[in-house]
């Protein structure tokens, strides 16, 4: 069972147990390992190069004799133990507990800092005059998934509320995506003047689509193909070879009619606004073969998209959706999303408002370079789709902080929440509807949703291994960061914030695997990050 955000304090990875005693030189240094009595250390988290005592920890056995812990001069602990939080301290190099405070469920140790300066593997530093944009927030398309289990409220509450749901007997944070992405589908079974949709023998029959709307504050209406009807093929999946425009010359009005049509739709039936609208879903790809096809898709040529763009205002505005921006071209990769920036003409780029792009050139490719032409252009932009089959989530978090800091977008949107293979947050078969566990990728990507919300500004946070957002009405300062090779202290310099939140506080801290408090001393904090960890911290009080 993956343990996730907000989950961490509910338990500990198991860890084999060594008979030891652990004993400290005066820089706080360890001296050796003295295996010898039955004390149940389940993990020593401890590095030789350590300056000072701070976020010394261990781990131990709730049956442990701490007498057998030796130090050789006095240093301050905190100790989690037997559900109680109880303060200990080193006297002649032996520990002894003082008090109980509160009732914690984990086993932990950890020597809190006393000098004003952590020592630390890495350092990064915030700054608080960058300003990367306000963030509108996380969200998902509702293609396949909610086709599927459009009806289910348990899944509704947890993709787009915070608060937390049971789903087959696990309690998951909700990760409060505020934004959905409505799919228009290009799929009917209807004969049009006597013709057919062809369809593709390898498409999969629940992405076809009818996606449902669901309780978010920003609306997006795309299209992943034109209807069956307009396509020169008749096929929804794309051309014959993939690579050739798959739209009929005579039908590009009809594509804007309709996308226009389905946005007034909503507006008229249902009180429901899409604030964009974008025609087109990795329109240069040349993967949308009719032949072979799994799913909607549709290539096209620059001129067509151009085309498009400028009968689709023209259509939106006549239906009383001037207030509805366009939105384009969603392409697959970095590298094309800006060629297309430099092609569509001057013409049709007044028609869009914002540049979408999908994140599957992973970590390669030229993000600055889309980010420097949609600042160049006044655009705003979304990383508007990513998906990938790695269930762990460091893929995930890693391109994340990778868009954040070199896209810098203003909404980050995942692709299909439910799905099998890795690529869902949560495993489902969507054909059979069947939903089964979270992955590892709901709990990471929950350290981004439930901390960087709508509002707050984003921050150069100094690394490519963290991600900073400032909420200027409640003065918090949020960092998520991660940690991918050997377990290491991550050190947090705000040296240059007017006010750096208050010396000595608490600053809260989640991680997938471990959740505690860690300590903040003048103008810095620090954290000691597993191998293989994401952590997200709040600092209070902070004032740019």
């Amino acid at each position: 069972m993956p343990r996730g955000e907000d989950r961490g304090s509910h338990g500990l990875q198991s860890c084999a147990k060594d008979a030891t005693t652990i004993v400290l030189n005066g820089k706080g240094q360890l001296v050796r390992w003295i295996k010898e009595k039955s004390l149940g250390i389940s993990r020593v988290t401890l590095r030789e190069t350590m300056r000072g005592y701070q976020g010394t920890t261990y781990l131990i056995d709730p049956g442990a004799d701490l007498q057998d812990i030796k130090l050789d001069r006095n240093i301050p602990l905190t100790l989690y133990s037997q559900g109680e939080l109880l303060k200990v301290y080193c006297n002649e190099g032996r520990l002894k507990m003082a008090r109980s405070l509160h009732a914690v469920s984990h086993f932990l140790v950890t020597a809190l800092a006393i000098i004003p300066f952590a020592f630390a593997d890495l350092t990064t530093t915030i700054d608080p005059s960058s300003n990367w944009g306000t963030w509108e927030g996380w969200g998902t398309s509702l293609a396949w998934w909610a086709a599927a289990f459009g009806t289910r409220d348990d899944l509704a509450d947890i993709f787009f509320t915070t608060q937390t749901t049971t789903l087959n007997g696990v309690s998951l944070p909700g990760l409060g995506f505020n934004i959905a992405r409505y799919n228009a589908g290009a799929s009917s079974w209807n004969s049009i003047n006597g013709t057919s949709m062809v369809v593709s023998p390898k498409m999969i029959p629940s992405r076809q689509i009818e996606a449902r709307s669901r309780g978010t504050n920003i609306l997006e209406l795309f299209s992943n193909s034109p209807m069956w009807w307009m396509c020169k093929n008749h096929n929804p999946s794309g051309s014959d070879g993939g690579s050739s425009d798959n739209l009929q010359s005579w039908n590009y009005q009809s594509h804007a009619v309709y996308m226009a049509t389905v946005a007034k739709y909503f507006t008229d039936h249902w009180s429901t606004t899409f604030s964009s609208v974008d025609p087109f879903n990795e329109p240069s790809a040349t993967w949308w073969n009719g032949k072979t096809g799994t799913q909607e898709g549709c290539h096209f040529d620059m001129s067509t998209q151009a085309t498009v763009l400028n009968h689709l205002r023209t259509e939106l505005d006549s239906r009383g959706l001037s207030s509805t921006v366009i939105s384009a071209s969603d392409e697959s990769y970095y590298d094309d999303a800006a060629k297309t920036l430099q092609n569509l003409g001057s013409t049709a780029l007044a028609k869009i408002a914002r540049v979408n792009v999908h994140g599957y050139q992973y970590g390669s490719g030229r993000r600055d370079s889309v980010r420097s032409l949609a600042t160049q252009y006044s655009k705003k932009l979304w990383q508007s789709e990513y998906g990938e089959g790695d269930a762990t989530g460091h893929d995930l978090a890693s391109n994340l902080l990778l868009d954040l800091r070199w896209l810098r977008p203003t909404a980050w949107v995942y692709w299909q929440v439910l799905d099998g293979g890795g690529w869902g947050l949560v495993d489902a078969d969507n054909d059979k509807k069947t939903v089964g566990q979270p992955t590892q990728k709901y709990f990471v990507l929950a350290q981004f949703t439930r901390h960087v919300k709508p509002g707050m500004r984003i921050l150069d946070a100094g690394s490519d291994y963290a991600t900073a957002a400032y909420d200027a009405a409640t003065k918090k300062l949020v960092i998520v960061a991660v940690n991918w090779g050997s377990a290491q202290y991550l050190n947090f310099d705000m040296s240059k914030f007017k006010t750096p939140g208050v010396n000595g506080a608490v600053v809260k801290r989640w991680a997938t695997q471990i959740g505690a408090s860690t300590g903040k001393s003048g103008t810095r904090f620090w954290s000691y990050f597993e191998k293989e960890m994401v952590q997200t911290v709040e600092v209070e009080g902070v004032v740019l």
